[in-house]
């Protein structure tokens, strides 16, 4: 019986980080479709997508921060 080398190790945990990626980024288009139906939820979605690109804040305040903009903008509707 063959021993797995480190480097087929290392090329299945490559194979299987990829295919969870693709999978995670399907599911964000698919949520994003379904969730973004306004300009204002488009607007608060890509901020948060800048944000998340260029700095390391945790994800509930960004969950908290979108709710409130939400909240904002709702009543000044």
């Amino acid at each position: 019986m063959m021993r797995p080398t480190t480097r087929l190790v290392r090329r299945r945990v490559a194979g299987v980080t990829a295919a969870a990626s693709g999978t995670i980024a399907g599911a964000c288009c698919v949520l994003a479709r379904r969730a973004i139906i306004d300009v204002p939820t488009l607007v608060i979605a890509l901020a948060v997508l800048d944000i998340t690109w260029r700095f390391k804040i945790p994800e509930p305040l960004l969950i908290a921060a979108g709710a409130a903009a939400g909240l904002i903008i709702v009543s000044l509707r």
